[in-house]
């Protein structure tokens, strides 16, 4: 069975919307991690946990929900962090971040997927040795990366570029929102972001559109996948969500030894993202990063064009 290891910060959301304060697990990796682990995947999680209040709640969460911890994971002389989310209107997040990511070292062995992402990817100094760790990976190890980007806290633009593009290099899949897209890269659109993180070396670029749908890039191919239609309750982790039923999808149904030798078909790449956006249907239709359960992700029959671009 394929094994999985998700890198990156687990923290506390703290959910302030206009009838009062809640708090979940959150952190993008770490739903990562629990959505892979909730679909029935193997899946360990490499993080930094306090051994306080919060950090018990997060242990406990990951235990529930089938992650292991990845040793070194726990650090009772530091705070677990915590990120404030603020629901607008339209169920959209506005997040404010109290987060510090160190890192001592990433060992991959024993995994055959090894994924990053958001702040804990990239984050000084643990993002360092994020970075370090893929380089380390063996060459039959799948790496995926997903920006998920936070300027509040990663910084300015020309500083994180050139980390994000040191990652998507490494990685053999590769996922962008639109947001990122816009914010990494606002000279291009859609499309030309697909096609400029497939000329790094990605076997597989999406970029999420939110209810558009996904845009799916592979080699010279593209293909627009549409979104499933949902009532939406907030889109918290509802790009995380998507995340871990495209890797799951990818690695359960296709093989990480196609996705790395470049031989999945367009097909079957359009498949995995229609199942990734089923899962991100059920966690956006639900409050919080409540991520599914693969008995709860139903992939409505659909079908699609062998090849061609999207308009």
């Amino acid at each position: 069975m394929t094994e999985f290891l998700v890198v990156g910060e687990a923290l506390v959301d703290v959910v302030s919307t206009a009838a009062g304060r809640t708090t979940h697990p959150g952190g993008s990796p770490m739903n990562v991690a629990v959505g892979l682990a909730r679909l029935g995947a193997p899946v360990a999680l490499a993080t930094r946990l306090g051994a306080d209040e919060h950090g018990r709640l997060l242990a406990r969460h990951l235990a529930e929900s089938g992650v292991r911890l990845a040793p070194g994971s726990v650090d009772p002389l530091i705070r677990t962090s915590s990120a404030t989310a603020t629901i607008r209107a339209d169920g959209s997040a506005e997040y404010d971040f109290d987060i510090a990511w160190n890192l001592d070292d990433l060992p991959t062995s024993g995994y055959d997927v090894v994924h990053t992402g958001s702040i804990g990817a990239i984050l000084a100094p643990g993002g360092a040795a994020v970075a370090a760790g893929f380089e380390r990976a063996r060459a039959d190890v799948l790496r995926s990366f997903d920006p998920n980007i936070r300027p509040s806290v990663l910084g300015a633009r020309d500083t994180v570029l050139p980390l994000v593009e040191r990652l998507a290099r490494m990685s053999g899949v590769v996922k962008l929102s639109d947001e990122d897209a816009d914010w990494l890269h606002p000279e291009l659109d859609p499309l030309g972001v697909a096609a400029h993180y497939a000329r790094l070396g990605a076997s597989v670029v999406v970029v999420t559109r939110g209810a558009e749908g996904s845009l799916l890039r592979l080699g010279p191919e593209t293909l627009l996948v549409p979104a499933q239609p949902v009532e939406v309750a907030d889109t918290i982790g509802a790009g995380d969500s998507y995340m871990a039923g495209l890797l799951f999808s990818l690695a359960t149904t296709i093989g990480t030894a196609a996705v790395l030798g470049g031989t999945v078909q367009l097909a079957e790449a359009a498949e995995a993202c229609r199942f990734a956006a089923a899962c991100a249907a059920v966690t956006v239709s639900r409050p919080g990063a409540d991520l599914p359960r693969l008995g709860e992700v139903a992939v409505p029959s659909s079908s699609f064009p062998s090849e061609g671009e999207t308009p």
